[in-house]
């Protein structure tokens, strides 16, 4: 294929327009089938729990939160994080909501994160229904602080915030997917054109002959379409 210079290309799409836009439309019909037809919805909702100063503090105010406390909570989170997706708790949860969920997938649909430079634990939990997801989360707090209130014998750690119902999907985002699928269909468009481009040896200017036998062009003959009429004369 020829080297083509901006303005070709630019030609190039131009003329091409119209299979571009079918291709690009396509591409985006597939994805909202995609996301409406073969995607699950899975709705998430999380609870905030904070590692406050323990009630069995030997300090002598209960209630002051002390530096080695600080300590002991920073270094609790990583720990706290894998206690609460443990076999132990999951187990507790799912016998105390009475729910039928395998044990080994709600395991997998729940998250726990900290935030940054703080004493805050956030646990989110994904789930086909939204009620059931925000059950769950709090469930997994309340089964949470039980168990470490008995394995560690202090009770550090409160509930900040409920989980509350989320009716949306959070798997679910039409407009990325729109964009996502747009953009693969402007790629595939390009490659295509560009490809057809390269396979099509015919010539179609007189710049082109010029450009690839190296001699110049004396003189064209245009092509007109004229209709014969049954009387042999020309319209």
């Amino acid at each position: 294929m020829e080297e083509l210079d901006l303005k070709e290309l630019l030609i190039l799409f131009w003329n091409k327009r119209v299979k571009i836009f079918l291709i690009v439309a396509i591409f985006i019909l597939i994805g909202v089938i995609y996301t409406i037809g073969f995607v699950t919805p899975m709705y998430t909702s999380s609870t905030t729990l904070v590692l406050a100063t323990s009630e069995n503090s030997t300090s002598g105010n209960a209630n002051t939160i002390t530096a080695s406390d600080i300590t002991l909570n920073s270094n609790l989170v990583s720990t706290y994080s894998e206690i609460v997706k443990s076999k132990s708790v999951v187990r507790k949860v799912i016998s105390n909501l009475g729910i039928e969920e395998e044990e080994e997938k709600l395991r997998k649909n729940i998250t726990v994160s900290s935030v940054k430079d703080t004493e805050l634990i956030e646990i989110s939990v994904s789930n086909k229904y939204a009620v059931n997801s925000a059950k769950i989360a709090n469930e997994i707090a309340k089964v949470f602080i039980d168990e470490v209130s008995e394995i560690y014998n202090i009770n550090n750690v409160h509930v900040l915030d409920e989980a509350e119902v989320d009716d949306l999907p959070s798997n679910i985002n039409h407009t990325k997917d729109v964009i996502i699928f747009a953009f693969i269909g402007i790629v595939v468009a390009i490659m295509y054109v560009l490809i057809a481009n390269m396979l099509d040896t015919t010539i179609k200017t007189s710049e082109e002959i010029e450009r690839q036998f190296k001699v110049p062009v004396l003189a064209t003959i245009p092509m007109y379409n004229f209709e014969v009429s049954k009387g042999g004369k020309k319209k």
